[in-house]
């Protein structure tokens, strides 16, 4: 990849050997890639890409089918990168990766821009504060379901597999009223608080509106 890039064999070598420290490979080197680990594939796809510094680097969902441990490596080398003056525009379905990497995002639906602006302008944007409700028996997901429903005036969301029941808030009020009524209803909590949107969230509810 060096010499296509048109560097000198002397020179592509020296940069190969810099690249393949910087991106922890030097135990792999000598090694064929069809033996590389999907982690390990990413991590040479990106250090390829940097033989020659771009300005401008564009990467199509470079954490795809990585374990938490690679895909936070690989997010650190992203971030490594900007920091070096490079600019990078990524494309990517996982949401939390745009939402920690990103300056800007543009939400992207059936081929159209749909929404644009940092992580945070777009959550304020689409929806506020919501409350969170984990409780302790599935047999109390009806109840306490029904009892956030009648506090934030919403429908709620539930899943069934977490025992969480999610709506929007506003305030502490909304989580005092909560309390309330769920302790009235003889519903055992695991868990309940107030969090921002998600760009999950954000997301679904954007493209709702584009349909």
């Amino acid at each position: 990849m060096g010499r296509l890039s048109r560097l000198s064999r002397t020179a592509a070598r020296r940069r190969a050997d810099e690249l393949l420290e910087r991106f922890d490979l030097t135990t792999v080197a000598d090694k064929l890639v069809r033996t590389y680990s999907g982690g390990t594939r990413r991590r040479l796809d990106l250090a390829a890409s940097l033989l020659v510094t771009p300005e401008v680097l564009f990467l199509d969902e470079p954490t795809t089918g990585l374990d938490p441990r690679n895909r936070s490596v690989m997010w650190d080398l992203i971030r490594e990168l900007v920091a070096d003056g490079t600019t990078v525009l990524l494309s990517t379905q996982y949401l939390e990766e745009a939402d920690r990497l990103a300056d800007r995002i543009a939400v992207i639906d059936d081929g159209r821009v749909v929404a644009e602006g940092s992580p945070a302008a777009l959550k304020s944007q689409v929806s506020g504060e919501r409350i969170d409700v984990v409780v302790v028996h599935a047999d109390d997901l009806v109840a306490a379901a029904a009892a956030v429903g009648d506090v934030t005036g919403a429908e709620p969301i539930v899943d069934r597999d977490t025992l969480r029941i999610s709506a929007p808030a506003s305030g502490v009020g909304t989580l005092v009223g909560v309390v309330r009524e769920l302790d009235t209803n003889g519903v055992a909590l695991a868990d309940i608080g107030l969090r921002g949107s998600t760009l999950d969230e954000v997301f679904l509810q954007l493209t709702a509106v584009a349909v």
